[in-house]
C-alpha cells in the first residue's frame, strides 16, 4: 500500500508533467542529487526536462529558436528578489490545517470556509483540493503604503534569525514586517510578496475564472506587470476607478486621492462575465400608453440619415388616411416588406391621439436585460469607505473594529459580474470579511448557494484598538464574529426566495435517501433507488427546503501532523526508526489527521463527514452529497480487525486511509490488499 506524501503539492514536478503533456520527448529521468537510493540499493531516479532538447523541439526545424536566452534582448519586469519570489511558489510545505468545530458555525452542514493563517502556505495546502475549483478570487492586499504590514516568506531563515531580523510576528509565529519607504526595496518586497501568492492563486481558478485585486496608485503599475506576467497580458479585463470617497480631504498635500483602482484579469477567454441589472433609470422611459399585449416599450425614431431608395415610400396611418414619406436626404429605416409586417404587428405608433407621424415601438422585452460593466464605479452606485465602516459598525454596536473594510456592495458588483449561482469565491486577504457578507447577502436576494473561502493571517489586534474593545484579539476573530452576526442579520431582514419540489434552477434542498441526506441544488435531477423517497404524484424527491447558508468551517494552519520519521527514514538513527509506531505526532486526533489526509488527495474540505463505531473501532465516512458514491473511509485505529476491514471494503469507497500502524506486520498489510482486491478492486488504498 502506499503512502499518503504528506505535503503540499510538488509545483516544479506538477510543471514537469503539464510540459511532458506536450512534449513527451523532453522529459528524462536524473538520479536525485544528495545520491539517495531505494531499499534495494538503486539510484532513486526523478523526471526531468532535458531543456537542450526543448529548445530543439521549439526551434521548428530552422534551428532560429523561439526561446529567450541570455544573448537576446527582451522585455522584462524584474526587480531584486525575483528569482526567490518565484522559487517560494514552488516550493513545497510540511504543514497541514487543523479543523476548529468548536469555533466553526453550523460546522455539519456548512459549504463555506475560514481558514486562519499565512495565505502563501494556505494557498500551497488548497492546490490539491481545490485546484481548478474557485470561480472568483477577490483579494485587498496590502497597498504598500510605507505603514502596511506585509508577508515576509523566507522559507529558508531560522526562528532566531526572523528575531534577530524583524523582531516582529503575530501571536501564532507568523512572519510580519513594516514595509517602509526607508527600506532600500521599498517596491521589492512588495513585489516579491504578491508574485508567488497570484501564481498559486491562478492555479484555483476555473478555466472560465476571474479574479479581482484593489489596489492604489503606490503599487499600481507594478501589480498590472506582475498580472500580465502572471496571468497573460491578453487575459487583462480592466482598471476599474472607484469612487470611495465622497468629499475632498482638505488637508491633503498636493492632490485629495478619492479613488482606488480593482484590477480584473481573467484565467483564459473561456471567461464570460455577467451583465448587471438594468437601474429604475434606465427602464424608466419604456411605458404602455396604448395597452399593447407585449409590455412596456418605448417610442424610436423610424429615420435613419443614410440613404436608400427602396427605403423610400410613404407610410399611411391607418386612422386618418395621411400620408407620410421621409425627410428629404433620409429614409426609413426598414423596406417596406419589414414596415407592411411591423404596421400587421403593432409595431408602429402613431401618437398618443393616433394622428401622428409613425414612430418604432421598441420593447423593454427585448432589450439586452442588463448593462455592460463600464470601468468607472461611483461611490453612487458601489458605495464608498464611510459607508463601510457604518456597514460594520452596525454589527459592532457602533465599534469600527476594522480600519479600511470595503462597502459589501462594491463585493456585491463583483460578484453579480463575476459568478453564477452555485461558484466558489475566494479572498486570501479577507480581512474584515467583507466577502463572505457579500456571499450572504446575494445568496439571500437571488437564490443562489455561493461557497465563500476566506483565508487570514491571525495579526493581532492593538489593545487599544476598537477591536479589542470588541472583544476581538486578532483580525481573524474580527472576520469570524462579521460572519456571524452579517448572517444573522441577513436571516433575520430577508427569508431567501427557494423554490422546493420544482427543482429549478433556485431549488436547494435536501432529500433522504435510505439513511442518507444527500443535496438538491441548481436543477440537479437524482433518481432514488428507494421508491418510498419519492412523491407519488410528482415523481420527484421530497425536498426539504434548506435555510440560507450563514456557517463555515473554520481551519488554521499548523505543523504537520507527522513526526520526521515519517518524511526522512533513510536519514534517521536506528533508534528512531524503532519509533515507527507513533509516527504520527501525540497532540493530534483522529479529526485532524483525517482533514490533513483530505487536504493530499484533493477532496474538498466542506464535504459532509460522518463517525461510527464498528466493532470498536473508530471509522470515519466522507462522502459526495450529489452522488450515491462513497467518497473515503478511513480508520486510524491500531490493530485493526479484518472484520472492519471488509465491512469498509464491503462499501465500495473511492478510497480506503489506514494508520500504517494499523496492522501488526507485512503480512497483515498484504492482506488488506488483498481484501480490497477481492471485494472492492476500484478502491484505492493508502496509509500514513
Amino acid at each position: 500500500m502506499n503512502k499518503l506524501k504528506m505535503e503540499s503539492m510538488d509545483m516544479t514536478q506538477a510543471n514537469i508533467d503539464k510540459i511532458a503533456q506536450m512534449f513527451p520527448q523532453v522529459v528524462t529521468e536524473v538520479a536525485e542529487p544528495n545520491g539517495a537510493v531505494d531499499e534495494n540499493g538503486k539510484p532513486i531516479l526523478k523526471k526531468a526536462i532535458d531543456f537542450e532538447k526543448l529548445k530543439l523541439v521549439l526551434s521548428a526545424g530552422t534551428g532560429d529558436y523561439v526561446v529567450a536566452d541570455d544573448e537576446r534582448e527582451r522585455y522584462e519586469f524584474t526587480w531584486v528578489g525575483k528569482r526567490q519570489a518565484m522559487i517560494d511558489a514552488a516550493t513545497p510545505i510540511r504543514k497541514t490545517l487543523r479543523p476548529c468545530p468548536d469555533e466553526s458555525k453550523d460546522w455539519a452542514t456548512t459549504e463555506n470556509l475560514y481558514i486562519e493563517g499565512d495565505n502563501l502556505e494556505v494557498l500551497k495546502l488548497l492546490q490539491e483540493s481545490y485546484l481548478g475549483k474557485v470561480k472568483m478570487i477577490y483579494i485587498d492586499p496590502p497597498y504598500n503604503t510605507g505603514k502596511d504590514f506585509i508577508y515576509k516568506d523566507n522559507f529558508a531563515q531560522s526562528r532566531e534569525e526572523y528575531e534577530e531580523e524583524l523582531d516582529m510576528f503575530d501571536e501564532e509565529g507568523n512572519r510580519l514586517f513594516q514595509n517602509t519607504e526607508t527600506n532600500g526595496r521599498f517596491h521589492s518586497d512588495w513585489c516579491s510578496m504578491i508574485y508567488p501568492r497570484l501564481q498559486l492563486a491562478r492555479n484555483l481558478l476555473t478555466d472560465d475564472g476571474v479574479i479581482f485585486i484593489s489596489i492604489d496608485d503606490n503599487e499600481v503599475e507594478n501589480l498590472k506587470k506582475i498580472g500580465n506576467e502572471v496571468f497573460g497580458e491578453s487575459n487583462f479585463l480592466a482598471q476599474i476607478v472607484w469612487q470611495k470617497k465622497y468629499a475632498a480631504t482638505n488637508d491633503a498635500k498636493g492632490f485629495s486621492t478619492t479613488h482606488d483602482y480593482i484590477t480584473v484579469y481573467q484565467k483564459s477567454s473561456y471567461f464570460n462575465r455577467n451583465l448587471l441589472p438594468r437601474t429604475i433609470e434606465q427602464n424608466k422611459p419604456y411605458k404602455n400608453n396604448d395597452n399593447d399585449g407585449k409590455g412596456l416599450w418605448r417610442s424610436d425614431n423610424l429615420l435613419v440619415k443614410s440613404f436608400s431608395q427602396n427605403s423610400v415610400y410613404p407610410i399611411v396611418n391607418p386612422n386618418t388616411g395621411e400620408e407620410f414619406y421621409p425627410a428629404k436626404g433620409s429614409c426609413w429605416r426598414a423596406s417596406r416588406d419589414t414596415m407592411d409586417k411591423w404596421l400587421s404587428e403593432n409595431r408602429i405608433y402613431f401618437g398618443k391621439e393616433g394622428t401622428g407621424a409613425p414612430q418604432l415601438k421598441r420593447y423593454l422585452n427585448e432589450v439586452q436585460q442588463g448593462k455592460v460593466p463600464i470601468t468607472w464605479w461611483t461611490f453612487d452606485e458601489v458605495g464608498h469607505n464611510d459607508a463601510a465602516n457604518k456597514e460594520v459598525s452596525s454589527l459592532f454596536q457602533g465599534k469600527t473594529p476594522f480600519d479600511t473594510p470595503k462597502p459589501v456592495s462594491l463585493l456585491r458588483q463583483m460578484l453579480v459580474i463575476g459568478t453564477n449561482k452555485n461558484d466558489i469565491i475566494l479572498d486570501f486577504f479577507s480581512g474584515s470579511a467583507t466577502t463572505a457578507h457579500a456571499v450572504m447577502q446575494l445568496n439571500a436576494e437571488d437564490g443562489g448557494n455561493r461557497k465563500f473561502i476566506m483565508v487570514q493571517l491571525p495579526e493581532v489586534c492593538d489593545p487599544n484598538s476598537e477591536a479589542a474593545k470588541a472583544g476581538c484579539k486578532t483580525i481573524c476573530e474580527i472576520g469570524k464574529e462579521r460572519i456571524r452576526r452579517a448572517g444573522q442579520k441577513i436571516t433575520e431582514d430577508k427569508t431567501p426566495k427557494i423554490k422546493g419540489l420544482d427543482l429549478g434552477a433556485n431549488s436547494i434542498g435536501w432529500a433522504m435517501i435510505g439513511e442518507k441526506r444527500k443535496k438538491i441544488e441548481g436543477g440537479i435531477r437524482i433518481t432514488f433507488p428507494d421508491e418510498s423517497n419519492i412523491d407519488p404524484i410528482n415523481e420527484q424527491p421530497v425536498v426539504e427546503k434548506r435555510p440560507l447558508d450563514t456557517g463555515f468551517r473554520v481551519f488554521k494552519l499548523d505543523t504537520t501532523n507527522m513526526k520526521d520519521v515519517y518524511y526522512a527514514a533513510g536519514e534517521l538513527s536506528q533508534t528512531e526508526l524503532w519509533d515507527t509506531v507513533s509516527n504520527i505526532k501525540d497532540d493530534r486526533s483522529d479529526i485532524d489527521l483525517l482533514y490533513g489526509c483530505l487536504l493530499d488527495w484533493g477532496v474538498q474540505l466542506t464535504m459532509p463527514h460522518t463517525t461510527e463505531q464498528i466493532e470498536n473501532f473508530t471509522v470515519h465516512t466522507v462522502d459526495s452529497p450529489l452522488t450515491d458514491e462513497i467518497d473515503l473511509i478511513a480508520c486510524f485505529d491500531t490493530n485493526v480487525s479484518e472484520t472492519v476491514v471488509r465491512t469498509i471494503a464491503k462499501r465500495k469507497p473511492t478510497r480506503a486511509l489506514f494508520r500504517d500502524s494499523s496492522f501488526a506486520d507485512s503480512a497483515n498489510k498484504i492482506n488488506v490488499f488483498e481484501i480490497f482486491k477481492s471485494i472492492s478492486p476500484d478502491t484505492t488504498v493508502k496509509v500514513i
